[in-house]
């Protein structure tokens, strides 16, 4: 279990409870506010690992949040909110965010963000960071996969693909989330694109092996599965 300090910025209280509960059970610690410019004080007077602000808010608009709090910190940021355009969401990282859910969103999905942005600022902590799963280790700094004693070429998206499985481990990430993820908001292809790359990464990496790292999850995605 995590003990992660999350700062939950949101004004509707029915998705301000049912988020905080799922965050709860995941065994993060939540603290809530629904004014803009009172979470503004508590994120700039208190330490927290991660904030999920919502755009409309009383007293200060999430933007406007989010570009004071970056000003003085580099805590990780998620903007939640139901402006889903692509203006939208450039704005939101224009102003410092690191990562954007539209409403209404799985709170899997919420999850597997708020997973990827802690463990990536803990790669500025870290340093040289490992991800491993098996017999399979990936080096961030060097970009160097090896399974065992067998080195694994990777192509520039292969490797992003394979690097954000790695840091879900153990949880199912959809086809949505890894275009997101991987190909970027403004990806316009077809979703089959991750199947393909998938088939590719596996090739390399599983390739006449028993125990295979990358799991298909029928419905759903994929994940790796570390036990």
């Amino acid at each position: 279990m995590t003990h992660s300090n999350v700062l939950l910025v949101e004004d509707d209280d029915d998705i301000a409870g049912f988020v905080q509960l799922e965050l709860e059970h995941e065994g993060y610690t939540v603290i809530v506010q629904s004014d803009g410019r009172e979470a503004l004080q508590t994120a700039l007077s208190q330490s927290f690992d991660i904030v999920l602000l919502d755009v409309m808010l009383p007293g200060m608009n999430g933007y406007e949040v989010c570009r004071r709090l970056r000003a003085e910190s580099q805590v990780p940021i998620v903007m939640i909110t139901a402006r889903g355009s692509i203006p939208d969401r450039i704005a939101g990282l224009d102003y410092g965010a690191d990562d954007y859910v539209v409403k209404p969103f799985a709170i899997e999905e919420l999850l597997a963000r708020i997973r990827t942005l802690m463990r990536r600022a803990s790669y500025k902590d870290e340093g040289d960071m490992v991800l491993s799963a098996y017999d399979l280790r990936m080096t961030l700094s060097t970009r160097e996969v090896v399974r065992k004693d067998h080195q694994i070429h990777l192509t520039t998206k292969e490797f992003a693909l394979l690097q954000y499985l790695l840091e879900n481990k153990n949880h199912v990430v959809s086809r949505d989330m890894i275009l997101h993820h991987v190909w970027g908001y403004d990806f316009r292809g077809e979703t089959n694109v991750v199947d393909v790359y998938i088939r590719y990464v596996r090739n390399k990496v599983d390739l006449d092996r028993d125990d295979t790292i990358i799991q298909t999850v029928r419905g759903i995605g994929y994940m790796v599965k570390d036990e």
